[in-house]
C-alpha cells in the first residue's frame, strides 16, 4: 500500500511540476497589467462578460477532465476490489456528466452573447 502512495506523490509532482512549465515560458511584461488583464482594457462591456465566462467555464472544464483522471487513476488503483473500483466509477461518470454541464453551458453563453452583440 506505501508503495501506492508513494506512486500517487510522484505522479501528483511530476504534474504540478509540467502544468508550470508553460507559463514560465510565456511570461511577458506589460506596464499596463492592471488595466489590460486578459484583455480587458478598453473593450466594450459585451467582449469583457464573454471573456469572463470563457475564463470561468474553462477552468470549470478544467476541473471536469481533472476529475474523470481521477476517477480513471482510482479505479486502476483499486487491484480488484469492488468497492473502490465502484467509487472510482462515480468519480468518473460524475467528471463527465460535468463535462457535458461545462460545454452545454459554453454553447449558451455563446448564443445569448451573440444575439445581444447583434441585437444591440
Amino acid at each position: 500500500m506505501k508503495i501506492y502512495k508513494n506512486i500517487v506523490r510522484f505522479y501528483s509532482l511530476a504534474l504540478l511540476g509540467t502544468a508550470a512549465l508553460p507559463f514560465t515560458a510565456r511570461a511577458q511584461v506589460s506596464i499596463d497589467f492592471p488595466t489590460n488583464f486578459a484583455g480587458f482594457s478598453s473593450q466594450d462591456l459585451k467582449v469583457t462578460v464573454q471573456n469572463i465566462i470563457r475564463i470561468i467555464l474553462g477552468f470549470l472544464g478544467i476541473l471536469a477532465i481533472v476529475a474523470v483522471i481521477f476517477g480513471g487513476f482510482k479505479m486502476m488503483i483499486s487491484r480488484g476490489d469492488a468497492d473502490e473500483m465502484g467509487s472510482g466509477r462515480k468519480v468518473v461518470t460524475a467528471g463527465v456528466i460535468g463535462l457535458v454541464i461545462v460545454l452545454a453551458a459554453y454553447a449558451i453563453s455563446s448564443f445569448v452573447v451573440a444575439s445581444i452583440q447583434t441585437a444591440v
